[in-house]
């Protein structure tokens, strides 16, 4: 993503974020339908992505709605993440599933929302290589031709890498792309290289690429989506919400559990844009610690050293966000209570994050 789209990006949340919440739960409108913003791919009915997907294949939006007649609708943007983030500050959405990245650059722009519910927890990151760049390490890349999506968590991580192994994006040639069109152009020999999240693999399993690096094992490397909610819905609408945090809480329970994970991984592996890879890149770690809801010290300090990075590479546009009072766990701790699953996931530590080097 270009700073030009960023800046634009940040003006319509500034366009949209100074007006004065003055409706209240009581108050508030009859609500026919949640819109929850997604990028375009995950917002395909028969898109079957993560805990939400499973939520959704399972019917268990319209199961806890039905009474009220509401209908959970997944807004789909094709410009993916930024688009998300236009649509969430001129009040197309309610809420949107959005990585790391441009949630906090949202929020230090002057965005009205929490972060009430992990969506997707470390999320690995793949270094995939044409088989004729004669590229074998991540040292290799000096001087090559590297395709990434900017502005996006995977950019994040990149550097992460690329910081890791003493460089910067000044050793390389890098070319943004999305995913889909890096893809294309690794296969045209137009790049010599991509980092990519698990889709990478797929590419691999295709004989398109090798992979030669993973943040496997490296809490540190890694990427979180979260879903972010306006501070209008969450006035308007707080038990609503709750019950909708409860939703996929359930759906994450139920994927955790050792007994469900064959139909999960079909279920994942039977849409339009299939996860095929889901049991290698869970491989590292146990699953609970992946599909867990807690917004725990872990995950709070993955959000504080994101945010440094990108303090440091300039592209904060306000204020550093106050990041324990943004993250906001009353719904999901309402969820645990409702469901009877308190105690049921482990809070991970926040020293279970090593320190890889903050790019500059």
């Amino acid at each position: 993503m270009s700073r030009s789209l960023i800046s634009r990006l940040l003006i319509v949340m500034a366009m949209f974020t100074t007006m004065p919440l003055i409706v209240h739960a009581a108050d508030a409108p009859a609500l026919k339908t949640i819109r929850i913003g997604v990028p375009a791919v995950v917002a395909n009915p028969k898109s079957y992505w993560g805990t939400s997907g499973i939520a959704r294949y399972k019917g268990w939006f319209e199961e806890e709605f039905a009474k009220e007649g509401i209908r959970v609708e997944y807004v789909g943007f094709k410009g993916g993440a930024p688009m998300v983030g236009q649509a969430l500050a001129n009040g197309q959405v309610d809420l949107a599933g959005q990585g790391d990245f441009l949630s906090i650059i949202g929020k230090s722009s002057g965005l009205k929302t929490k972060l009430v519910l992990p969506f997707g927890k470390l999320s690995n990151a793949y270094l995939a290589v044409s088989k004729k760049s004669g590229i074998r390490s991540v040292e290799d890349l000096r001087g090559k031709r590297v395709a990434y999506y900017k502005g996006n968590q995977i950019h994040l991580q990149a550097l992460r890498i690329l910081a890791l192994h003493g460089m910067t994006e000044k050793d390389i040639k890098s070319i943004f792309l999305d995913p889909p069109t890096a893809a294309s152009a690794i296969a045209a020999g137009e790049v010599d290289a991509l980092f990519g999240s698990q889709e990478t693999l797929t590419l691999r399993d295709r004989g398109v690429v090798d992979v030669v690096y993973s943040t496997n094992g490296r809490a540190d490397l890694t990427a979180y989506n979260g879903l972010v909610a306006t501070e209008k819905f969450i006035d308007h609408y707080p038990d609503i919400l709750t019950r909708l945090v409860k939703v996929f809480v359930k759906a994450a329970k139920w994927a955790d559990d050792p007994a469900n994970r064959d139909e999960a991984l079909k279920i994942w592996a039977s849409g339009p844009t299939p996860s095929l890879n889901v049991k290698e890149d869970y491989a590292d770690r146990p699953w609970s610690d992946r599909l867990s809801p807690l917004l725990d010290p872990l995950l709070v300090e993955h959000y504080k050293q994101t945010q440094e990075q990108i303090a440091g590479l300039g592209m904060l546009r306000g204020p550093k966000v106050n990041l324990d009072q943004w993250i906001d766990p009353t719904f999901v701790n309402a969820a645990l209570k409702d469901l009877k699953l308190e105690g049921h996931w482990t809070p991970l530590p926040a020293e279970g994050r090593s320190a890889a080097p903050i790019p500059k």
